[in-house]
């Protein structure tokens, strides 16, 4: 699983290159086997985030990307998508992704993090809640998914290591809300794209089913994409890194945040997070 999740953001035209960072030696093994880069970790982290910074205290980049290890199908164009906004906004510190919700029942589901954004696009409130509340009589305001892959400086990124969880990241288990109590404004970019993050037997078999499908119709073969083109654009060079999934609880949504347990500059590194499987 590990494999196809490092090839698909190798893949990205915005990420250069991709680190696995991890506490498992299992996964580290498993990494260097298909000739991937890995890099172990501490235990002690209680979200992706935090073991993300743990690499990116030693990588020399502007931007460091999170994507979750258990997520195989993650198309790679999502990860341009989230990284974009940092062209044309200087500024920025930090993005991730919604999706619109069509099904009302993810709208109730707690393992289907919910997110509000101004109009501008920057994330009010993430919550394991149906947000918005819709009163009765009332008409319906969208909805919108969070998928749980972000974005964020460098500097940004360590500055948030470095807070004490909060009151509100503690009560969802969602480690995003430490960035909005400090008021780090987050960039919320809309795409049609979804994954599948595997927290459980049945997603993992779900997991194997799209990806059969797939290899069927084009087969599954990723090859890297260098990053020269993206920053000869004016882009900000990036390293692309992924992290833990779970926020404490490995059977949490750690969102990370796209429903479902979880935990770039010159380069872009990616470090996928510590799933526990295969």
């Amino acid at each position: 699983m590990i494999e196809h999740v490092y090839r698909r953001a190798s893949a990205a035209k915005s990420i250069q290159s991709v680190i696995v960072a991890t506490d498992d030696e299992r996964i580290l093994r498993a990494v260097l086997a298909f000739g991937g880069r890995a890099r172990m970790t501490s235990r002690d982290h209680q979200s992706g985030s935090d073991r993300l910074a743990e690499i990116a205290a030693d990588l020399s980049c502007d931007l460091v990307v999170n994507v979750q290890g258990d997520e195989p199908l993650i198309d790679p164009e999502v990860l341009d998508e989230a990284i974009a906004p940092f062209v044309s906004e200087p500024s920025l510190m930090m993005s991730t992704l919604r999706r619109r919700i069509d099904d009302p029942a993810d709208l109730v589901n707690p393992n289907v993090t919910k997110v509000v954004t101004d109009a501008d696009g920057y994330a009010l409130y993430f919550s394991r809640s149906a947000i918005p509340f819709r009163r009765e009589g009332c008409p319906p305001a969208p909805a919108w998914r969070h998928i749980g892959l972000y974005v964020y400086r460098r500097e940004c990124l360590l500055r948030l290591a470095a807070l004490e969880p909060t009151p509100m990241e503690r009560s969802e288990a969602l480690e995003q809300l430490r960035a909005v109590e400090h008021g780090i404004r987050i960039r919320v970019v809309e795409t049609c794209h979804d994954s599948i993050g595997v927290d459980t037997p049945d997603d993992l078999e779900r997991a194997r089913q799209e990806m059969s499908a797939l290899s069927a119709q084009r087969g599954e073969t990723l090859v890297s994409v260098s990053a020269e083109r993206h920053q000869a654009a004016g882009a900000p060079t990036v390293r692309h890194a992924g992290a833990e999934r779970g926020y404490g609880d490995p059977a949490s949504d750690g969102d990370g945040g796209s429903g479902g347990a979880k935990p770039p500059g010159k380069k872009v590194e990616r470090v996928p997070e510590n799933t526990g499987v295969g």
